[in-house]
């Protein structure tokens, strides 16, 4: 980097001279090796993927401190600018996880970034607002008084993948963080807050295509939080979503991983064909809206914006893709569940 920090790089060589070049963002206390499963599919198909660790994770210096927001934004603009100089008639895709997808909306909401395609595995949006507020207090007050207190999650029953085998493989892996920092959790809820602005920004038209993907039973970005990002992203032919019924948070790396591994594929070789697994929602948000209805009640209007407040999607959505055309009224008639119902709730959601 230009200051002089070194990131361990993997790269999983495609076509000699691709016509896809991929670069991927794990997520947080994860290293590049996450990659692996996807970029050895991508490979075979003749995609060459890169993937770095991140400052403060993996095999880098000072693992498990947060270097900052800012830096790791930063940090994936110099890697794109490297990547386009190496690869210059090769279309370049990011593809982040977790973490490394709340990278890149944060630098998107700043300016759009040089790139053309963006693929986004489970984004880390779960940001203050849809955090309870007993949780925001106790970050806040613990972030000031013990900021070098480690985390481990031990005893807190919450799995990140069906897939047992590649979690005991993590476990055992000195390269993957086991313990957290509180001021490192704090500098990723910052960074979480930096991504959920970005919807609100996503019709610039400069944003490159975008495939969303979320899995119905992923406990670390709870759905509440994922809800409320996505309601206010139109699915619009250039933004597309894939929600996998049975999909967890680590989902190329689940037991299912193939099939959302096969979506990123094509996707990434036309991204306007259908996605092979079948499980993308369609513009009208059906199976959506059933979701996020049944994972939390008072989500049950997206995007219908609180009166005073700009509705973000752009005038050329179809009526059928605005969810408020559809839902508004009903939700309004229930008590305390209008647009002034969702305004008093806001603070404490």
């Amino acid at each position: 980097m230009p200051d002089g920090y070194r990131l361990p790089i993997r790269r999983w060589h495609g076509a000699t001279d691709p016509d896809v070049v991929a670069l991927g963002l794990h997520g947080f206390n994860d290293y590049s090796r996450a990659f692996a499963p996807l970029g050895e599919d991508l490979a075979a198909a003749g995609i060459t993927t890169y993937a770095v660790d991140q400052r403060g994770f993996g095999d880098t210096r000072q693992a498990g401190r947060w270097h900052g927001s800012a830096r790791l934004q930063a940090d994936l603009r110099t890697l794109i600018r490297l990547l386009r100089a190496r690869y210059p008639q090769a279309r370049l895709a990011v593809i982040g996880e977790s973490m490394g997808a709340a990278v890149a909306l944060a630098a998107s909401a700043q300016s759009p970034l040089d790139i053309d395609a963006l693929v986004l595995i489970a984004p880390a949006v779960w940001s203050r607002a849809t955090m309870p507020w007993y949780q925001r207090l106790a970050l806040d007050v613990t972030a000031r008084t013990l900021p070098a207190l480690k985390l481990t999650g031990n005893g807190i029953p919450i799995a990140p993948s069906d897939n047992k085998s590649m979690l005991r493989m993590m476990s055992r892996d000195p390269l993957v963080i086991k313990a957290t920092r509180v001021d490192a959790l704090w500098g990723v809820t910052n960074l979480m807050d930096q991504a959920a602005t970005w919807p609100d920004i996503r019709h610039n038209p400069e944003q490159p295509p975008l495939l969303i993907l979320y899995g119905e039973r992923d406990s670390i970005i709870p759905p509440r939080a994922f809800c409320r990002f996505i309601a206010r992203v139109p699915l619009d032919g250039r933004t597309r979503l894939g929600l996998y019924a049975d999909g967890w948070h680590m989902l190329p790396r689940d037991l299912q991983g193939a099939a959302v591994r096969q979506d990123i594929l094509s996707w990434l070789q036309d991204p306007n064909a259908p996605l092979p697994s079948g499980e993308e929602i369609g513009p009208d948000r059906a199976r959506l809206q059933r979701f996020c209805q049944a994972a939390s009640p008072s989500l049950a209007a997206p995007r219908c914006p609180i009166e005073g407040e700009p509705d973000h999607v752009p005038d050329d959505i179809p009526a059928a893709s605005r969810p408020c055309s559809r839902v508004a009224s009903r939700y309004d008639r229930w008590p305390g569940r209008g647009r002034q119902g969702l305004a008093n709730g806001r603070a404490g959601a």
